[in-house]
């Protein structure tokens, strides 16, 4: 069995197949897709900027 990291560090980045996006999921539960893996980490490493769930404020 393989363990999964958990954390306030642990960012997962997945190929959105068929694709060339990149889906980024932050430590707090954000998704973002990005084409830009530059632009893809700033947002990652910019936690709570821009991580707040759809709807909210």
């Amino acid at each position: 069995m393989t363990a999964v990291l958990r954390g306030d560090s642990v960012h997962r980045i997945h190929w959105v197949l068929g694709t060339d996006r990149l889906r980024a999921v932050c430590h707090c539960g954000a998704e973002r897709e990005f084409e830009d893996p530059v632009v893809l980490w700033d947002w990652l490493l910019a936690h709570p900027d821009g991580h707040r769930p759809e709807g909210q404020r």
